[in-house]
Parts: structure tokens; C-alpha cells; sequence
């Protein structure tokens, strides 16, 4: 078996075959000899030479030259960058010995040497079935009753438990002295900041502002036994409660309204067909909890990985808007119709400006003051005090507190006509069940809001959990939030999610684990028991400017769109996409836009994937693509194809297109080419022969044209399909085609660098359809095919300035059964 020598500094291949192209080089100490026990062959050894920075002119003008065991030499031309041969504008293609050996410029080698460390090399050229027998390769099985027996074996009832309710994991761990103090102070901060958002994002939701302090307390309390992340901050957030106010709105009964309704009327008489807000906002909970739960179960926690960061960022942009919008009737005091369906935020500022001469000035003027005062707090104390305290003023909580104890004392409702929040309930609510004939019709939407709400929470517990060091559960994380959601349900909330302002605090004052939301929850509790009818008197107004403060940072992620037309146009294209689509029709169909955009851009470039022709690196065994790397160099003859993506039925036609294209010649046009060639040969002889004149210079051997030591003749194209990640059985047949079509010209196709995977699929199929009279010949590298060409083909390479060293010799068919890869 023909052997080389690999090494970054240089590459020798194949061994010389002649004697009389051999020098004595003496130089330096052998290396011990390999010996193999199936051929008893000895492997040629390598006369190295290191190279010192330093150099003197005579060194400079010194080869580097490969040599065998008996130390015999072939003299070779120098050539290389360096070279005085080398051309200007692009190198010239190495010289090579009678059977094509590489040489180059020392000064060449100096350069990769001074790079860093040599690596070198001495093995034989290996096939792929060689190596898989020297190794032992054997597919992977894994039986499904073995594996389901080890899965029972190693169960155990209480790695169930704690992988269930991660709360048993974790707590007996618990660092009380060390830990304690963070969580206690978070905890109530966060539990101050759920009065203000809740109340506000209820009105969002078109239910009661009571029911945004009952999602911070119901469903938070089963997060905190079932969920993995330590920091989330779970209950209301803008963009959830905005998609469950448009459901709401769309399928509950006209009646007393959100803002003044209490816990008692919100609901109409059983059987009567109507729905109160609050029933709508449970039935639409339920769903999601069901669908979360089914996902938890079906394994399908990647899901989530459907959203990409690109389409979200549009998504929550574009619905930062639509919050926007909702709030400007409470800003300024206006009664707006209700608008739905597509064109709605247009509709809503034509609406706004045709009713700007009722705006409530009262209003105005306490939305501006509040606006203001909570800017200047986000903007100018809050960084002033980062430096010396780490818990943030809770400034929401003193504008609801100075908003009502200003509404109280002055009577805006009654003497000013500013809306107020309204009754609100003390207690608890009683368990009620949803109303499960809404659930097929809430189906659709629900699904919107699972996908929205899961993959914003997971997105914040993903940052989290890599910023301080511990894992997260996706699949985990759909039981805490199905099973919140659940138990909510039976207790008038509206779906529940992280928020990320909430939860940057909870990390940034101390927080370490979810018992910070164990306090929340406990002073939450007191306020809804005893302290809830003191927020009666609150103008919506400030609720509705505490969420417009709190848009800034989604709106400002329109900056955004600049950085991905940047990075990419595609992602560029979904975030435009995704926003407009929001803005202009609405958040289902913009949601439903981004992710069709997103997978046919996926789809598209599956079907366009990175091909290149690939040419050698001079002193080394790499190879690169000739596009992107001016200093390679091709063989001549010799035409490599990388491959990266998967070939199926889909990139099939690509993949052979592209084949045809660097490859440089269509099989089938070759063909008809040499046939038209030859019948005007025939029939000029023939044409002379009639005449009774003999062609002297007709040559049999050129009778088609095609002279065999034209430089330019393709003898061996090598597809490179190490970066092939999948291939169907339609790519297979592609592969079988190509070196069908290719073996009719006299070229061979060698198959290099398969996977595993790939290389037991082309195995099915021939097996399968039963091609046993067809074989590929496969390597595991490109140099291991580039080796074996130069050795085992009817061919020998040489420079293109020098084709009369080309050479032939046959192959004993034997020989060349023993060399192919059959599978």
C-alpha cells in the first residue's frame, strides 16, 4: 500500500518509484522504521531538517528533499511564492517528479515555521473500509427494550421528586446565614414593585387591576416548588396581558367595565351565553396551561428555539407599540370606541385626533407630572445611587401611593372626571372553574400566548443561569409554568411569565432563589386581605404612565434592526418583516409572519449550501478553497468539491450542478461533443480514402480529439463531504449518478471525509436496492484520495509547463478491486 508523509511544513507524495531519481542525503539520524504485519512493507523515512531563524544566502538557495529508507533522494525544482519561476499576479502549479511528488521553496517553509509548533505524520494512505476494519467500526445500537429495562432499573422515587419539584433539591442545600439577607431584601422589593405593574397591567388585560396582584401571588407560589430558574420573576407582563385584553375583549359580553367591575359581577348567569372579562381571562389561562402541559409531557421544551432572537426582537418592538397606543385614552383622559382587526393602531390615532378636543386636562397634566418624575428617576437618581445602594427607590410604588392619596384629597373622579380604578375586593377569590366551552374557541390565540409567554420566560432564566453559574430545565420549566397557569385559572388570573425588570432587580439587590418570591408572595397576601380597598381612589392615569416608562426599553429596540442589517440581511428582512406586520395588521398575524419567514429563509438556505472548489496549501496537507485563499494551488487533473449542508432530495440538482461546474465539463455534453468529433474524423477518412490520399498525420490515439497529455484532461474529481451532515437515499442516487456519468469520460469520482451517519445510510442504500455491481470509493481524507490517485490511476500528475513527463500505466484489475471501497 502506498504510504506519505503529512506535515504542516511540507508535503511529499507518493514515494518515488525509479531509481535512478534518487540522491544520498545523510544528513541527520533516521527515525525507527513501522513495519506492518499484513504486507511486511517498511514505511519510507523522512529526512527532516529544521529550519533556523537565521538564514545565510546559501541556506536560502537549499531544497528540502524527501527521502527513502536507503536515504535515496529524487532532485526536484524549487517553487513557491518565492520562487523566481513563480508567476506575479497568482502562483504557478508546483513542480512535480515522474510520479508527482511536491517540492517547494525552503524560504517558503520558514514562513509556516514561524508560525508555531510542526506536526508530522508518517501513516498509510488509508480507504475508508480499511480504516473502518483497522478500527473496528461497528453502528451504534441500542435496543429499545434494553433501553427501556435500564430506564426502569435506575429509577428511583426520589431522583423523580427532586427532578420534579426541584424545591427538594435545592433548599436542603440552602446557604440560610449566607443567602438568607439577599433573598429577604428582594423579596420585598420585588413585592413593591407588583402592586404598581400588576394593577397596570391588568387594565392591559381588560379585567380587574386586582386581578394583576393575583397573578403575582397564585401562580408564583407553584413556580416556586416546580421551577428551575433562581432569578425569574414571575406574574404580569405588558406583552402577555396586551394579547389576553384583545382575546377578552373579542369574546366577552358588553357589561360593567374592567376598570369598575368587582370580584362579585364579574360573571353572567349560567347558561345565558354571555361572558364576563374575568371568565374569558380564565377559560384563555386554562388553554395555555393545557397546551404547556401537553408540551411538558411530549418532551417539546425546545420549542421555544422556533423563536429566534431576530423575530422576537421585532415582535415585542412592534407590540411595545400596541401597548403604547392602548394607554394614550388614559393619558389623556379620552373615551375612544373599541377598535379591532387589522389596521387597528391607525384606526386608534384617527380616532384619537378626532376626539383630541375632549381630552381630560386634569388627566394630561398627571400623566405629564408622573412621566416626567419617573424618566427623571430611571434616568438621572437611579444611576446616582447605583454607586453607593443597590436597592433601587421604589418610585412606581410612590406614584401609585401620592397618585391616591392626591386623588383622595382633591376628588378627581367626582370633581374633575378622572377615571379611577374602582372598586377593588378584599380576600381572596373563591376557586372557580373556567368556562371549558370557551376553550375550543380560545384554542388558536391560547397557542399565540403559549409561545409568546414561554419563550420569554425561558429566554430570561437561559441568561440568568449562565450569568450566575447553574442549569435550567426547558421541559421543567413547562411543568412550573402549566402547572401556575392551572391552579391560576381556578383563581381569575390571566397567563402568567417573567418580567425583565422585575427580575434585573431581584438579581441586582441580592436575590439567590425563589424564596424571594416566598416573601413577595407573603407581603402580597397582607395587601390583598387588608390593603386593597386603599387603591380605589388611584387614577388610571398613573398606572398608564408607570407602563409607558416602563416601554422604553422595548421601543428602543428598533436600534436594533441597524446591528442585524449589519450582521445579516436575512435576519434583517424577518425583523422588518415581523415589526410591520404587528404594527399595521396585528400581533397574531405579525407572530405568524416573522416564524414563516424565519423557516423559508431556513429552507432556503438548506437548499443553497456552501460549495467550493478546494485546492492545496503548498508545504501542507491542507486544502481550501480557492476563492477565499489566493496562496493554494490546484492539481492538475485533479478537481476537489467541499460539500457543507445536507444533500437530499431538495439540494440534490444543486448539488450536481455544482458538481458539473467545477468539475468543468457536463458528462453528457462531453460526450455528444467527442461523437461529433469522431464522425467528422470518420468521414474525412473516409472522404480520403476515396480519393486515394493517405493522412499522414492522422493519429489513432487523438482520433477523438482529446490528446492524453493535454494538461487540461480531468482524471479524478474528489467530492469532499466531510461537512455533510445528512443525506437521504434521493442523495444518495445523485452521488451514484454523478460517478455513472463521470466514468463514461474516463474520470473518477472519489468520496472523502463521511460521517458515520452518511456512510451507513449510502450502505442501506445499496443494500436496499440492491446495487452490489456498484461501489463507491471512499477515504477518509482528501489527501488519503489525492495519494491514491497519484499512485493506484492510470495517470500521473505533472506541472502544466511540463506535460511531457506525464506517464501511464495500467492497473491489474485485481489491484483495483482490492483498492475500492464497496459498501
Amino acid at each position: 500500500m502506498p504510504r506519505c508523509l503529512m506535515a504542516k511544513k511540507w508535503k511529499a507524495y507518493p514515494w518515488p518509484d525509479r531509481e535512478d531519481d534518487f540522491e544520498t542525503v545523510d544528513d541527520e539520524p533516521q527515525p525507527p522504521h513501522r513495519h506492518r504485519e499484513d504486507d511486511g512493507a517498511q514505511p519510507s523515512e523522512v529526512n527532516q531538517k529544521r529550519i533556523n531563524p537565521v538564514r545565510s544566502e546559501a541556506e536560502d538557495e537549499e531544497i528540502d528533499v524527501v527521502g527513502d529508507a536507503d536515504g535515496r533522494t529524487p532532485p526536484q525544482t524549487c517553487w513557491g511564492p518565492h520562487s523566481p519561476t513563480a508567476g506575479a499576479t497568482a502562483p504557478s502549479p508546483p513542480p512535480l517528479n515522474a510520479s508527482g511528488a511536491l517540492y517547494y521553496h525552503d524560504r517558503d517553509r520558514t514562513k509556516m515555521a514561524d508560525i508555531g509548533p510542526e506536526v508530522t505524520v508518517r501513516r498509510p494512505v488509508y480507504q475508508l473500509n480499511e480504516l473502518q476494519r483497522v478500527c473496528d467500526y461497528t453502528k451504534p445500537k441500542t435496543p429499545i427494550g434494553k433501553a427501556v429495562s435500564k430506564k426502569c432499573r435506575s429509577f428511583s422515587l426520589g431522583d423523580f421528586l427532586r427532578r420534579t419539584i426541584p424545591l427538594t433539591n435545592w433548599l436542603p442545600k440552602y446557604g440560610w446565614r449566607r443567602e438568607i439577607s439577599g433573598d429577604l431584601v428582594a423579596g420585598v422589593t420585588v413585592a413593591v414593585m407588583h402592586i404598581p405593574q400588576g394593577m397596570a397591567y391588568a387594565i392591559l388585560g381588560n379585567v380587574s387591576p386586582v386581578i394583576g396582584i393575583y397573578m403575582a401571588f397564585f401562580p408564583v407560589l407553584v413556580y416556586l416548588f416546580l421551577g428551575t430558574s433562581k432569578h425569574n420573576s414571575m406574574g404580569s407582563f405588558a406583552l402577555v396581558c396586551l394579547m389576553t385584553g384583545k382575546i377578552v375583549a373579542r369574546h366577552s359580553s358588553p357589561g360593567p367595565t374592567a376598570g369598575n367591575a368587582t370580584a362579585v359581577d364579574l360573571s353572567f348567569p349560567e347558561g345565558s351565553g354571555c361572558y364576563s372579562p374575568t371568565e374569558v381571562a380564565t377559560a384563555i389561562t386554562f388553554t395555555v396551561a393545557v397546551i404547556q402541559l401537553s408540551m411538558h409531557f411530549c418532551r417539546l421544551g425546545v420549542i421555544s428555539t422556533l423563536l429566534s432572537d431576530t423575530l422576537v426582537s421585532g415582535f415585542t418592538t412592534a407590540a411595545a407599540i400596541h401597548v403604547l397606543t392602548s394607554q394614550i385614552k388614559d393619558l389623556l383622559g379620552l373615551k375612544l370606541p373599541s377598535r379591532t382587526g387589522i389596521f387597528k393602531i391607525v384606526m386608534t390615532y384617527v380616532d384619537i385626533f378626532s376626539y383630541i378636543e375632549n381630552l381630560n386636562i386634569t388627566a394630561t397634566i398627571l400623566s405629564a407630572v408622573t412621566i416626567i418624575l419617573l424618566t427623571f428617576n430611571n434616568e438621572v437618581l437611579k444611576v446616582l445611587l447605583a454607586k453607593k445602594c443597590t436597592i433601587p427607590i421604589p418610585i412606581e410604588m410612590i406614584a401609585v401611593l401620592a397618585g391616591t392619596i392626591l386623588s383622595t384629597q382633591l376628588n378627581l373622579a367626582d370633581g374633575y372626571g378622572v377615571t379611577t380604578v374602582g372598586n377593588i375586593p378584599v380576600g381572596l377569590p373563591p376557586p372557580t372553574l373556567p368556562p371549558l366551552e370557551l376553550v375550543p374557541i380560545v384554542l388558536v390565540d391560547s397557542f399565540v400566548i403559549t409561545m409568546v409567554s414561554y419563550t420569554i420566560s425561558m429566554s430570561m432564566a437561559l441568561i440568568f443561569a449562565q450569568r450566575n453559574n447553574y442549569e435550567v430545565d426547558a421541559n421543567q420549566e413547562l411543568l412550573a409554568q402549566g402547572s401556575g397557569n392551572l391552579v391560576g385559572s381556578f383563581f381569575s388570573c390571566m397567563p402568567f411569565t417573567a418580567s425583565l425588570s422585575r427580575s434585573m432587580i431581584q438579581e441586582t439587590v441580592g436575590g439567590r432563589s425563589q424564596l424571594a418570591s416566598l416573601v413577595s408572595c407573603g407581603l402580597l397576601l397582607c395587601v390583598l386581605l387588608w390593603v386593597g380597598p386603599f387603591f380605589e381612589p388611584l387614577p388610571r392615569c398613573v398606572l398608564a404612565s408607570i407602563i409607558v416608562v416602563a416601554l422604553k426599553g422595548m421601543l428602543l429596540q428598533v436600534r436594533q434592526f441597524r446591528k442585524f442589517w449589519c450582521l445579516s440581511r436575512v435576519d434583517a428582512a424577518v425583523w422588518m418583516t415581523t415589526f410591520l406586520t404587528v404594527v399595521f395588521l396585528d400581533i397574531e398575524y405579525g407572530l405568524l409572519a416573522g416564524m414563516i419567514v424565519s423557516l423559508v429563509s431556513l429552507l432556503i438556505l438548506s437548499m443553497r449550501p456552501y460549495v467550493c472548489r478546494m485546492g492545496l496549501v503548498p508545504g501542507t496537507e491542507i486544502y481550501l478553497d480557492v476563492k477565499r485563499y489566493r496562496g493554494t494551488v490546484e492539481l492538475p487533473g485533479v478537481k476537489m468539491l467541499h460539500y457543507c449542508g445536507g444533500l437530499n432530495f431538495a439540494s440534490r440538482h444543486l448539488f450536481r450542478n455544482e458538481a458539473y461546474k467545477i468539475a468543468g465539463v457536463v458528462p453528457q455534453k462531453e460526450l455528444i461533443k467527442r461523437s461529433k468529433i469522431a464522425a467528422k474524423e470518420t468521414t474525412k477518412i473516409e472522404k480520403t480514402e476515396q480519393k486515394g490520399y493517405v493522412n499522414g498525420g492522422f493519429d489513432e490515439e487523438h482520433a477523438d480529439g482529446f490528446s492524453s497529455t493535454a494538461p487540461s484532461i480531468l482524471k479524478v474529481l474528489i467530492l469532499d463531504l466531510s461537512a455533510l451532515t445528512y443525506v437521504d437515499p434521493a442523495g444518495v442516487g445523485t452521488l451514484r449518478n454523478i460517478i455513472d456519468e463521470f466514468e463514461t469520460i474516463q474520470v473518477a469520482v472519489y468520496i472523502t471525509g463521511c460521517s458515520g451517519p452518511v456512510y451507513e445510510t449510502m450502505r442501506k442504500c445499496n443494500t436496499a436496492e440492491r446495487k452490489e455491481g456498484h461501489y463507491f470509493t471512499m477515504f477518509p481524507t482528501i489527501g488519503d484520495a489525492v495519494n491514491f490517485a497519484l499512485h493506484e490511476r492510470s495517470f500521473t500528475l505533472t506541472s502544466a509547463r511540463d506535460s511531457s513527463l506525464i506517464q501511464t500505466h495500467e492497473i491489474h484489475p485485481d489491484e483495483d478491486e482490492c483498492c475500492s471501497s464497496r459498501l
